[in-house]
Parts: C-alpha cells; sequence; structure tokens
C-alpha cells in the first residue's frame, strides 16, 4: 500500500483517472522494489548466514508485484464498503492455497510450501478481485491527480516502509544474536499472536475509515460512531488476546509438540504487547479522515524511536526481558497517540482509556481465574485445552450479563440479528 488507498478512500469525488493514476504509480512501486528486493537476497542470505534464503527472498519478492495490480481493486470495493466480497475472496484464496501448501509439505517441499502459500493466497485474491469487480483502468496518468493525491499518500508511503522494516527489526537481532532455534520459537508465538491482532486490526482498519470518513462532517455523529466503534473493538480484541494468553502454553503444545514450550512462554507475553492494537488502529484512521498524515508519519518515527530500548533489550539482556519492555513501550505509544490524536474523534486523551477499563476488568478477571484454575486442575494437556477455552467464554458472557454493558448488549444483537438474517436467508 503506497499510501494512495488511503487517499482515494479519504477524496469524495474519486474519479477513473484518479484510479488508474495511482494504479500505474502502485504498479511501477511495485516493480521497482521487487527488483531492489532481488538484487538485495544475496546480502540478505548471508547476514542470516543461510544460503537458501537468497532463493526465497527473489521469489516471494513476486508478492510485491501482484499486490501492485490488487490494490485499486480492494481501495474500489472498501470505498463502496463492500466487505462481503472481500472476504468470500479471501476465504477463497487461503483455502486453495492452504490445501495445495499442505501437500507439498506432505510431499517434502518443506519452506516452499509455505513460499507457495503466500504466492497463491496472493494471486487468488489478485485473480478473483479482477474477475468480479468490472473497475478496469484507463490508459491515462494525470499529474494533477497524482500531486494532489500525493500531497496526503506520500507520508503514509514513506511510513509503510518504515513499518515493514521496523516489523522485521526483532526478527533480525533474535536471528543474528540467538541460536536459529530461539528464532523458530520466537516466530511460532508471533504467528500465533498475528492471528487474532491481524484479522481484528484489518477488520477494523477497513471498516473504521471509510465509515468514519463518509460522516467526517457530522462532528456528532462522528464522535458516537467513533465511540461505539472503540468500545466495541475493544471487547473483541481484549478477549481473544487475554484468552490466547490464558491457553497459550497448552495450545502451542498441544498443536505444536512438546518441543515448543517456549513458544508458549513467548507468546503469553506478546498477548500483552498488543492490547493497545485496536486504539491505535482507529485512531490511525481517525487522523487519516482529518486529512493529518503527517501526524501520523510524525507519531510513526517516533514510535520507531523509542523501540531502540527494546532492541538493546533484546541484544544485552534476552527475548523475555525484551517482550516485557516491549509492553512499557507499547503502552506509552499508546499514551503519546491518544494524546495528540483525541481532539480529531472530538473526545479527550483520559476518556478514551475509560471506554477501554470495563473491557479491561472483565477479561482480566477471567484471566486470573483460569491462572488459578490450571494451578489446580489435574486434567489430561488437550482436556485442559479445551475446559480453559469454554470456561474462559462462560466467564466472560456472564460478567458483561451481570453488569448489563451497552457495548457488549450491541454486539451480541448484531451478532443474533446475522445468524437470524443468514439463517433466513438459506432457509427459504
Amino acid at each position: 500500500n503506497s499510501g494512495f488507498s488511503s487517499a482515494l478512500i479519504r477524496k469524495k469525488d474519486c474519479t477513473d483517472t484518479d484510479f488508474s493514476t495511482v494504479f500505474y504509480f502502485n504498479l511501477v512501486a511495485g516493480i521497482l522494489f521487487f527488483f531492489i528486493l532481488f538484487f538485495s537476497a544475496p546480502a540478505i542470505a548471508g547476514f542470516f548466514n543461510e544460503p537458501q534464503l537468497e532463493a526465497i527472498v527473489q521469489v516471494l519478492g513476486i508478492v510485491l508485484i501482484i499486490d501492485s495490480l490488487t490494490l485499486i481493486q480492494r481501495t474500489i470495493l472498501t470505498k463502496r464498503i463492500d466487505f462481503k466480497l472481500q472476504a468470500r475472496i479471501s476465504v477463497i484464496a487461503s483455502l486453495g492455497s492452504g490445501i495445495v501448501a499442505i501437500i507439498m509439505a506432505f510431499n517434502g517441499f518443506g519452506v516452499w510450501s509455505l513460499v507457495a502459500q503466500l504466492l497463491l493466497r496472493q494471486g487468488l485474491n489478485s485473480f478473483f478481485l479482477w474477475l468480479w469487480n468490472r473497475w478496469r483502468p484507463l490508459w491515462i496518468f494525470s499529474k494533477q491527480s497524482f500531486k494532489e493525491l500525493f500531497d496526503f499518500g506520500s507520508k503514509l508511503m514513506l511510513l509503510g516502509i518504515i513499518d515493514t522494516l521496523y516489523r522485521n527489526v526483532y526478527y533480525l537481532i533474535i536471528g543474528k544474536f540467538y541460536p536459529a532455534e530461539n528464532l523458530g520459537q520466537y516466530t511460532r508465538a508471533e504467528n500465533f499472536k498475528k492471528l487474532p491482532t491481524e484479522t481484528l486490526g484489518s477488520i477494523i482498519e477497513r471498516v473504521t475509515y471509510p465509515v468514519l470518513s463518509s460522516i467526517q462532517d457530522d462532528k456528532k455523529k462522528f464522535k458516537e460512531v467513533f465511540r461505539r466503534l472503540l468500545k466495541s473493538s475493544t471487547i473483541l480484541s481484549f478477549t481473544a488476546l487475554f484468552g490466547l494468553a490464558s491457553v497459550s502454553n497448552e495450545l502451542t503444545i498441544v498443536l505444536l509438540g512438546p518441543e515448543w514450550k517456549l513458544a508458549g512462554e513467548y507468546l503469553e507475553i506478546l498477548c500483552f504487547t498488543a492490547i493497545f492494537y485496536p486504539l491505535d488502529k482507529i485512531l490511525s484512521s481517525v487522523l487519516k479522515v482529518a486529512g493529518r498524515s503527517d501526524l501520523i508519519l510524525i507519531l510513526g518515527i517516533i514510535r520507531k524511536i523509542m523501540a531502540i530500548p527494546v532492541i538493546l533489550t533484546a541484544i544485552f539482556v534476552g527475548i523475555k526481558p525484551m517482550l516485557y519492555v516491549l509492553i512499557l513501550q507499547q503502552l506509552i505509544v499508546a499514551i503519546l497517540i491518544s494524546n495528540y490524536s483525541a481532539k480529531y474523534a472530538y473526545v479527550t486523551p483520559i476518556s478514551l482509556f475509560k471506554d477501554q477499563i470495563p473491557s479491561f476488568i472483565v477479561v482480566s478477571i477471567m484471566f486470573f481465574i483460569l491462572k488459578i484454575f490450571h494451578r489446580y486442575a489435574d486434567l489430561p494437556l488437550v482436556m485442559l485445552l479445551i475446559t480453559k477455552i469454554i470456561l474462559g467464554s462462560i466467564i466472560v458472557v456472564v460478567i458483561f450479563e451481570l453488569i448489563k454493558n451497552k457495548d457488549y448488549i450491541y454486539l451480541k444483537n448484531e451478532l443474533i440479528g446475522r445468524i437470524k438474517q443468514t439463517i433466513e436467508k438459506y432457509g427459504s
């Protein structure tokens, strides 16, 4: 995402010229970054002392070109708030690529099965987006349109590049200063953590930005919708993250085997590094709607500078201490972002955290009850995992029902309504 996607979603009167201009820019940028990655592959492989990485990185670079072809199609659907088609395509692509990857893995392709999965998933996403969305680019590139969109999108593009480097820095540090086994354990834990965070984060980002953009001129409605989105997403993300932290050790051992015990320990801590993820995503959408891509860039750079103590802890102390420092860093970043962003949502920084307190208390109670249960429960590992998941779910639902939390009731009614619609649709 070169940042132009956000610029297009924010702009009210987009034309085919705007879409086509961004399409060709993205395509050229994707090809350019592909060649940069392709020729950097030997250096990357040398850094990790893993010769096979060279070919893997070069092949994976194709994803950059595929994504550049897909961006505008997805942007148009997001602007229309058409998430059903995107979800349908995503499910098809994930299932198709997953089946192929499993078959390849069973036939001894090893890491190349994962490479094939990523390439095929992105390829299928692109294919079906082009097949089912009728937009096609014009043979035109408008300098005026590019300049108008670049003013907003360029800052997000720069931040995107910085974010990509930042997201991978911990892998680089752990891979360089620790045995390969530690990197593998950390990577597994990080991948488990990404399941709820990236899924919810993607939904939050795709929904909040176009929705808030469409009501940006109505301050009262904007504030009301913003707070509802924040509180609803907080309930979902806190429940998922605290729940995952509660069963992290059992989950990794049951799914991966006892040799991955350390990954479970990492995962429990990692879950708490992501508790402000929904707040971060929603406030980012608010700043985009306000046209403050400059502030997003500044806050993003500050966030990366504040990661220096985390990196130093990883190098000189250890991986677990690094994760604890990362939790503290994320808290400070959340306070900083809230302080500078709250006014654009017509709320105060304090109110942002107050809105999250009920959910935090509920899931904290669930977490500590499960910790006590784990200490005294004498069950086989699989039964312990299943019991904790069921018990945790019951605890959260019962507490929310007892306190009659309005946002929980809203979410519950929405879910029941969707289920009824689905039953009526397929039952008639």
